[in-house]
C-alpha cells in the first residue's frame, strides 16, 4: 500500500506539470469562471422554488468564489483574459493559476507556479503580466 502510494506521489507534480491521466482531458477553470457557472446554478434553484435546498458544500463553494474572485462580475473581462492566456505557451494548469493568483511579478509568478520557471524569461512573463493587467 505504501508502495503505491509513493509511487502515485512521484507520478503526480503540479511544478513539472505532471497530472493523473483522468486529467488530460480536463478542461481548467478560473475561479471566476466557476463562480459565474455556480450563480446560474443558484438562479436556476431559485427560480423553480425548489424544495431541495442547495448544500453546503455549494453554498461553501460560492462564497469561496465570491471572495478570491478576481475579476468582479464583467463577464467579458474574465473571458478576454482567458483568450488573451490561450495565445500564450501556457499549460492550461498554468493558465488557470495565473489567472486565478493575478501575480504581480515575473518572480511571483515562478513562486506560485514553479512550472513556469524553465518555459519563460522575465520579459515573457512580465509581458503576459501587463497584459493581464491592462485587459
Amino acid at each position: 500500500m505504501a508502495a503505491r502510494l509513493t509511487a502515485v506521489a512521484e507520478e503526480e507534480d503540479a511544478a513539472v506539470l505532471r497530472f493523473p491521466k483522468e486529467f488530460d482531458n480536463a478542461e481548467t477553470l478560473t475561479i471566476s469562471e466557476v463562480l459565474k457557472i455556480l450563480e446560474n446554478r443558484k438562479e436556476q434553484a431559485d427560480k423553480t422554488d425548489s424544495v431541495q435546498k442547495l448544500n453546503e458544500v455549494f453554498v461553501k463553494t460560492l462564497e469561496h468564489c465570491k471572495t478570491f474572485n478576481g475579476f468582479g462580475d464583467n463577464k467579458e473581462k474574465i473571458h478576454a483574459v482567458r483568450r488573451m492566456l490561450q495565445t500564450k505557451k501556457l499549460h492550461k494548469f498554468e493558465l488557470a493559476q495565473l489567472a486565478n493568483l493575478k501575480p504581480e511579478t515575473a518572480e511571483e509568478a515562478r513562486t506560485f507556479i514553479p512550472s513556469l520557471e524553465n518555459n519563460f524569461q522575465d520579459e515573457e512573463l512580465t509581458e503576459i503580466l501587463n497584459a493581464m493587467r491592462s485587459l
